[in-house]
């Protein structure tokens, strides 16, 4: 469309605290506390008040969490709930309850979201809805540094991790279903991805890298009735079941062929029937691992065209790391970073949410809008509605005798944006490389950084 066409469009801001505050309730949190209750009791700092303040955080981005427990005093945190508790009661909070509290919450939060969630992301890819549950995206990234202020730390060399995640992401949807949270950095992604795919319903079809195109997750994959489009790992040995291919087609200047094999040796799983799609353009040449034998239910052009979709998930580990400032880790302990985790997964899932939203609204595709812009006008916006709404509550307690209508701040300057303040553009020149850092090679998981014996939690 015409950049022009839309210039006077403004879009609402405020739609993802309208999630977060309509959807992440005391009854939630209530609901999700029963399900992973051990020893936990309810404290002055109740689990609502709790998970609204890592909330704020991911919102506010404050210098660090003393200086966030300052401004929740003062009462200038958006979303935070005042607490008449000491900065310890708060640290000890972090510190004794467990991460898989917020987990639930999470998996509550997306159950309820896509009960009206509709699927306004990639529709060049949007035939595949009809033969398939869902297509989701499966890739796992570890966390950014600690920094060095705790002593346990000083006289250690390697980078230190706190964590690493591995996410299912809903292609059509833009939102993380499934996020998993690990402690430990240096935890097999493969056996942490096989533990996964227990929570995927049958009918959905999964996309990924080569790391998952094994035996195992293939017969892992047929056990819970999923289908899988892996790029072919050279590690797994083939073995054709056909002389003749299945299919052979000049397209796209290139050769497009399709084989039945036998996958894997049957030692370590048994041996899998999958088909083998390969294009060769040239000196490139692109081969894909699929279950989906039929190919009128996938064809093989389609998987071409839907394996680049894997990319997805990298931009959306991009945009929690560096738009949602997850790349900066507030506390060390597990615990509190498991917290920051779905806080920062919560706000994220709010916004692709609105982001589907306002672009409907706007005329415009969803991918047009860029998070990297759209989120800091999102944060302040939601900060400056919170003090509004504030400050009339205040008017309000001091003339009880007056009858005082609140105002409404939907379609005001401070809670729109102008959609073209929030679109992507073109990239300029070519694209900046990262440099390579040798550091990056010696790494060490948070949970063994005591002389190499793994720490309990």
């Amino acid at each position: 469309m015409a950049g022009g066409k839309h210039d006077s469009t403004r879009i609402d801001l405020t739609r993802t605290l309208e999630l977060l505050r309509e959807h992440i309730t005391q009854a939630l949190c209530g609901a999700a506390f029963q399900k992973v209750r051990s020893t936990q009791r309810q404290r002055r700092w109740s689990l609502w008040a709790l998970v609204q303040f890592w909330i704020a955080i991911v919102l506010r981005a404050p210098p660090s969490l003393s200086q966030a427990l300052v401004e929740l005093g003062e009462g200038r945190l958006p979303l935070g709930q005042p607490v008449e508790a000491t900065d310890q009661a708060f640290f000890e909070r972090c510190k004794n309850l467990t991460w898989r509290f917020f987990a639930q919450v999470f998996r509550q939060f997306i159950a309820g979201l896509l009960r009206f969630a509709k699927p306004r992301y990639r529709s060049d890819l949007s035939d595949l809805r009809e033969r398939f549950t869902d297509v989701l995206v499966i890739d796992g990234s570890r966390l950014a540094a600690v920094a060095r202020k705790l002593k346990i730390l000083w006289n250690e060399r390697s980078v230190v991790l706190p964590g690493c995640l591995i996410a299912l992401y809903d292609l059509f949807r833009g939102i993380p279903r499934i996020l998993e949270f690990c402690a430990d950095a240096a935890a097999s992604e493969s056996k942490r991805a096989l533990a996964v795919l227990d929570q995927v319903n049958a009918g959905v079809l999964i996309v990924g890298d080569r790391l998952y195109c094994t035996a195992q997750f293939f017969g892992k994959l047929g056990q819970r009735g999923v289908f899988g489009v892996f790029r072919r790992n050279k590690r797994l040995g083939l073995r054709r079941t056909t002389a003749k291919p299945l299919r052979k087609k000049r397209c796209l200047g290139g050769l497009l062929v399709e084989y039945l094999v036998e996958a894997g040796s049957g030692q370590t799983a048994a041996k899998q029937e999958l088909r083998l799609i390969r294009f060769k353009k040239g000196r490139q040449v692109r081969e894909l691992l699929t279950n989906v034998l039929d190919s009128k239910r996938l064809s093989a052009e389609e998987a071409m065209d839907l394996y680049p979709a894997r990319w997805t998930v990298e931009r959306m580990y991009y945009d929690l790391k560096v738009v949602l400032n997850l790349n900066r880790v507030y506390a060390a302990n597990p615990n509190a970073v498991g917290m920051q985790v779905y806080a920062s997964a919560l706000v994220y899932t709010a916004m692709r949410i609105a982001q589907g939203e306002v672009a409907e609204k706007a005329g415009i595709t969803p991918e047009e809008i860029s998070p990297a812009k759209f989120f800091p006008k999102i944060a302040a916006a939601c900060a400056a509605y919170i003090f509004t709404e504030w400050g009339v509550a205040e008017v309000i307690r001091l003339n009880p005798e007056k009858r005082i209508r609140r105002p409404r701040w939907k379609g005001r300057r401070f809670t729109t944006v102008d959609v073209e303040d929030v679109r992507t553009r073109p990239r300029a020149g070519r694209r900046r490389k990262r440099r390579y850092c040798k550091a990056r090679r010696h790494w060490k998981s948070f949970s063994h950084v005591r002389g190499g014996r793994k720490l309990t939690w």
